[in-house]
């Protein structure tokens, strides 16, 4: 395994909409994490981080004052019963990857999570990846369910399995 880094961790501002959208663009264009296939935008990044105020939530990673990765909670759906219910998403720039960033911001999602008065926090992990279900289950997630073949990228049908980890009433 490589040796971890250290990063701070912040709310993440529209001065990051840039560096935010940059690490989920290569996602979009690399990898199955995102089922969006176009780039997303600086300005879309931006009304994107207008929608994460409290008490969704989005953060940044920095290294040496560059951000290396992500993090945010989102509305599972916009139906009422579901408001205390989040998605969380983490992304983090691919040279970085294995070496602590992603537990750093899932732990801090964690917290945010708790101290926004969420009962219960949901992940979709797509192709059964695992490292991103290893990095999940370490901080308390457990599969709850398999999706299977409901997404559709680089020319093949995706399976997703569905996390959730729940706080304590």
């Amino acid at each position: 395994m490589s040796e971890r880094v250290h990063v701070d961790l912040r709310p993440a501002t529209s001065d990051d909409a840039g560096a935010i959208a940059e690490i989920y663009n290569e996602a979009v264009a690399r990898s199955v994490a995102t089922f969006d296939t176009v780039p997303r935008s600086i300005e879309r990044q931006r009304l994107w981080l207008e929608e994460h105020a409290p008490p969704w939530v989005a953060l940044v990673a920095t290294e040496s004052g560059a951000v290396v990765g992500w993090a945010s909670l989102s509305p599972w759906s916009d139906r009422p019963a579901y408001s205390r219910t989040a998605e969380v998403s983490v992304y983090v720039t691919s040279r970085l990857r294995g070496r602590g960033v992603g537990t750093a911001l899932l732990n801090a999602l964690v917290a945010e999570g708790e101290r926004a008065g969420f009962h219960t926090l949901l992940a979709r992990v797509a192709d059964r990846n695992p490292a991103s279900l290893r990095l999940h289950r370490a901080v308390g997630f457990v599969p709850v369910g398999e999706m299977r073949e409901v997404g559709r990228k680089f020319d093949r049908w995706i399976d997703v399995t569905l996390l959730q980890r729940m706080y304590s009433e």
